[in-house]
């Protein structure tokens, strides 16, 4: 079957392919269960919680929140230029999603040089250990995900010759990124 006798409408072939599809499945799997435990010791150690959870800086947090979703807005416009073959707009969405998706990068950057500096590893406690291992794995997927959208801008300015279907995964991935961060934020930043 040739790519375009494929039915993209179909649940068999969704948008980037099933095989993007099953890794942000496995990737929500695995982030939903380690808020499963969060959630399960903070039940154990209340008090342990709320201190540690005053130490983090909700305001930046927010700002970093409004940050990675206006990026993933951005990249929603992308999108539709996209289908819409208006390639000029494309760049300029694409662009927008790397500087705004960079600037979650610094912020969180400075949050965990902050954090580091004050002593605060993973080691200080259960809770400093999901915030690292919750935040920092998120980091690292908006790293892949930064790279990927430079791969999509790239291949928009080659000529055009980016496949539909790479375009979409690449959106999807960073929308996993966004949908992430929305469940890990006020779970680590505002629940205890």
């Amino acid at each position: 079957m040739s790519e375009h006798n494929i039915n993209n409408k179909s649940i068999y072939y969704p948008p980037g392919g099933i095989l993007l599809w099953i890794i942000i499945t496995l990737e929500l799997l695995t982030f939903g269960m380690a808020l499963v435990a969060l959630v399960y010791f903070s039940k154990e150690y209340p008090q342990l919680f709320h201190s540690s959870r005053l130490l983090l800086n909700t305001n930046l947090g927010i700002i970093n929140t409004i940050v990675l979703l206006t990026s993933g807005f951005f990249m929603a416009v992308a999108a539709n230029y996209f289908k819409n073959n208006d390639y000029v707009k494309v760049k300029l969405y694409l662009k927008l999603v790397l500087l705004s998706g960079m600037l979650f990068c610094v912020l969180k950057g400075f949050e965990f040089y902050h954090k580091f500096s004050a002593g605060l590893t993973l080691d200080t406690n259960v809770f400093f250990t999901f915030y690292w291992l919750l935040t920092g794995f998120h980091y690292i997927h908006v790293v892949v995900g930064l790279v990927i959208i430079g791969f999509l801008l790239r291949g928009v300015n080659k000529n055009n010759t980016l496949a539909h279907d790479d375009f979409e995964g690449g959106a999807a991935f960073w929308h996993m990124c966004d949908l992430i961060w929305l469940i890990v934020f006020p779970v680590i930043y505002l629940l205890f």
